[in-house]
């Protein structure tokens, strides 16, 4: 059996049973041939732009027993799908920019399938609000914590660009850390909002210290801008 890490690990729970997969950016193919291990998934396309990860993963394929179930496949995001080909979409462990740019490039595809599995490593609020002007519904969100950072993730389907999700409790917020999170109270969440705040207060401290001048007025307002949106989030908690 491969093993995982935490976050791959948590990432692969999120997928639904019984689906073709399909791994963007799949490095070494390891979440594909876990999930076959595991028979959760019917069969998968493992792809990556780039040659040299691909081959790594065509051979890690061959040496679980795999090569009648994974297909390989160069593609530059979604590039080398076709439209409904795959149920279940994986893109993960890249940053929130290209995420949004291979939804966006891949947009029919990606809108075809029952779901898309994101973990975005950065812009996680830009990522967030895309998807909800853009017709598509958070079915749930998860967070772990491995080695010393925090690694949100979700799992969306499209519904249509006129369903756009109705945040009911600070909207902002809900973009900023993830309604879902903050709805199930997730408790990696609140380590993580306990940590955020203690370096915002440090922040605001050192700033106060500063001589006075517009640009440490314009730096407070928006630490204590932010300082507000988390206290927010952790109203939630009771905290």
């Amino acid at each position: 059996m491969i093993k995982l890490s935490n976050r791959l690990r948590t990432v692969a729970s999120l997928v639904s049973e019984g689906n073709v997969f399909a791994d963007v950016g799949t490095d070494h193919g390891y979440v594909p041939i876990y999930l076959m291990q595991q028979g959760k998934i019917s069969r998968a396309i493992a792809m990556d732009i780039n040659r040299g990860p691909l081959e790594r993963a065509k051979e890690h394929i061959a040496l679980f027993g795999m090569g009648d179930y994974i297909e390989t496949r160069l593609s530059d995001g979604l590039a080398a799908l076709e439209v409904g080909e795959a149920e279940s979409v994986l893109i993960a462990g890249m940053g929130g920019g290209l995420v949004i740019h291979i939804l966006e490039a891949g947009s029919e595809i990606a809108a075809a399938a029952k779901e898309l599995v994101l973990q975005p490593q950065s812009e996680l609020e830009r990522v967030r609000r895309y998807l909800d002007e853009n017709g598509y519904v958070t079915d749930v969100e998860d967070m772990v914590f491995e080695d010393g950072k925090y690694y949100p993730m979700m799992r969306v389907h499209y519904a249509s660009e006129k369903t756009s999700q109705k945040r009911t409790k600070g909207c902002e917020t809900g973009y900023i850390y993830g309604a879902g999170l903050l709805a199930q109270r997730h408790p990696v969440l609140l380590e993580y909002l306990k940590k955020e705040k203690t370096t915002y207060c440090g922040i605001y401290e050192n700033l106060k210290k500063q001589p006075p001048s517009e640009h440490i007025r314009i730096r407070q307002r928006e630490i204590e801008a932010a300082i507000s949106q988390n206290e927010e989030a952790l109203s939630y908690y009771g905290e």
